[in-house]
């Protein structure tokens, strides 16, 4: 999946860039935080996991 689809996911449900590391960037909905690769290509594996883990639509 590409990073950026997944990043539109998550601020379509309501997610911000709480910070930027080096390796990631940290996305948060107030409560809890998702750390997301910089890497342009996120694995399909990881990308389902985490749209779970989140209850993203």
């Amino acid at each position: 999946m590409k990073r950026k689809d997944l990043i539109k996911l998550l601020e379509k449900n309501g997610w911000w860039i709480k910070r930027e590391d080096h390796d990631h960037t940290i996305y948060t909905n107030g409560t809890v935080n998702e750390p997301i690769s910089r890497q342009t290509e996120i694995k399909d594996i990881l990308a389902k996991k985490i749209i779970k883990r989140r209850g993203l639509k």
